[in-house]
This record gives C-alpha cells, structure tokens and sequence, in this order.
C-alpha cells in the first residue's frame, strides 16, 4: 500500500519536475554554455572558454556595480526586515482603524516598482519637484539640493524607497506568524514575572522561526536583483555610480554583448546564491 502511494505521488510530480527542467534546469545548461562564448545575439557564436569572466574581473564598471549591489542589499534585506516586523507588532494590537493601516502600509507592495520609482523621481526632482516646492514654501529652498545627484544620498534613497513599498509585505508574512503563535504562551510567561523583551525574545522571536527564514531569504533576493526601481529613479546615475548588477547585465545584452552578460548573469546568481544558502542554515540552525 505504501508503495502504490509512494508511486501515485511520484506519478502526480512528473508535470511539476518537467517544468522545473523546461524552466530552471534547460536555461540554466543553455546559460552556462552561452556564457562560454562571444555571441552577439544575432550572428554565429564562437566558443571562448572563460575568456568572459576574465573580461569581467577586469571590468572596472562591473566590479562597481557588484559593490553597489551588494551596498543595497546590506541597506535594504535587514532594514525590510525590521520594519515589516515592528510593522506586524504594531498591527497585532488592537487599535481603531487597524485594517485601514494595514491596508494603507501594504499598499505600495502592489505598485510596480516601475511606476512607483517615477513617483518618487517627481517628487525628489531638483528646482521643480514637490519636495523642493515644500522646501521653498518653509523658506528653506537651499535645503533642498540635488539629491539624486550624489552617490551616497542617491544610494540612502534609493534604500528609503523599496523599503517603504516593500516593508508591507514582509509585515503580512510576519503578521501570520504572529497570529499562530498561542497567547496562552505569553500568559503563562506573564504568570513567571517575564517581561515584555524577554517575552519577545524567548517566545516571539523563536516562534517567528519559519517567517523570518521566509523574510529573509526573499528580501535578499529581491535586494540583490533589484532593478525597476533603480531603472526609474536614478537610471543608475550619476554617470553608472548607483547602476545594478541586473542593470548592467540588461545593458550589455542589448549592447551585442549577449555571451558577456550570459556571463555576468551566471556570477549574479552565485552572488546571490551564497548569502541564500548561509541564511538558510542560520536561520535553520537557529530554528
């Protein structure tokens, strides 16, 4: 009997493991030979050997837009993180109008992030924008310089933005977690004379275990594939200071370098990959 159920489940997954072949496992074969090549995305590939990863360690405007990758993702995967989950604590509470803040914080997470980073771009425009024209009505205009302009301010707006659009979303994953933890174990904590913090940190935040894995680990990949958002707002300037990894892989490609960002795209998905797979065991680990 276990057998036949052991073989009716392997029968009911050959339509899910072929889409993983068709959809993962062929495209990434297909993007690794590629890699190895000096295809143009139109005429004949020649084969190069590692001839582009070699290119890319060389590569000046590469290896900076790996560093502004990674700046990004250290600023915005923890802060997401503690926000949606002061976000959730918040929210747990009873209050008047608690589904209306819930509603009006994850709002922004069903935005494109296209859309949402042209919103900000008018807003933070330099001499024309709504928060310049806030400046000059407080008299304070010089406040107000070109923020978008300057690599560091850029970056910390940048950082600003997809968490405000994001931390919504990260919340509702901690929200539920949250809720299925049992108030009886804070009841009976309360009786033993805890504290709020050692509540937090003995029950809450053990019993988070499965969202904050969750949390994690989408907030780094999204972090560190960011585009849309650095697209619109910045379009990775000044010059290419705040341009993405992704970004410039997009750029190369259609620059008929198509072998070359094959190349890049690989060395992306083992930079993500790696902080992935640590946060994984840590937070499995901790668990």
């Amino acid at each position: 009997m276990n057998q036949k159920k052991i073989g009716l489940h392997a029968f009911m997954a050959i339509p899910a493991f072929m889409l993983f072949i068709v959809f993962f496992i062929y495209p990434l074969f297909k993007g690794v030979g590629m890699s190895l090549t000096n295809w143009d995305g139109v005429g004949k590939a020649k084969f190069i050997g590692l001839q582009n990863f070699v290119n890319l360690l060389s590569d000046d405007r590469a290896l900076a837009d790996i560093k502004t990758t990674l700046l990004f993702a250290l600023g915005s995967a923890p802060l997401l993180n503690i926000v949606g989950l002061i976000y959730a604590l918040l929210m747990k509470s009873d209050f008047k109008g608690k589904t209306l803040a819930r509603t009006c914080i994850y709002l922004p997470a069903i935005i494109s992030p296209l859309i949402m980073g042209y919103i900000w771009y008018l807003l933070l425009q330099p001499g024309r924008g709504f928060v310049y024209h806030v400046f000059d009505k407080i008299g304070h205009a010089s406040w107000f310089g070109n923020w978008l302009g300057d690599y560091w301010i850029a970056m910390l707006v940048l950082v600003l933005v997809n968490v405000w659009q994001y931390a919504g979303m990260t919340m509702v994953i901690y929200l539920a977690g949250l809720q299925s933890i049992p108030d009886e174990l804070y009841e009976a904590a309360e009786i033993d004379g805890a504290s709020k913090l050692r509540q937090f940190r003995d029950i809450t935040l053990p019993l988070l275990g499965p969202s904050i894995r969750i949390n994690v680990v989408t907030n780094i990949i999204g972090s560190l594939s960011v585009f849309d958002v650095v697209m619109s707002l910045t379009g990775g300037g000044p010059g290419y200071q705040t341009e993405t990894l992704s970004i410039y892989i997009m750029r190369m490609c259609y620059g008929s370098k198509t072998g070359y960002s094959t190349a890049v795209a690989i060395i992306m998905f083992f930079i993500i990959l790696v902080p992935v797979i640590i946060s994984m065991k840590m937070t499995k680990t901790k668990e």
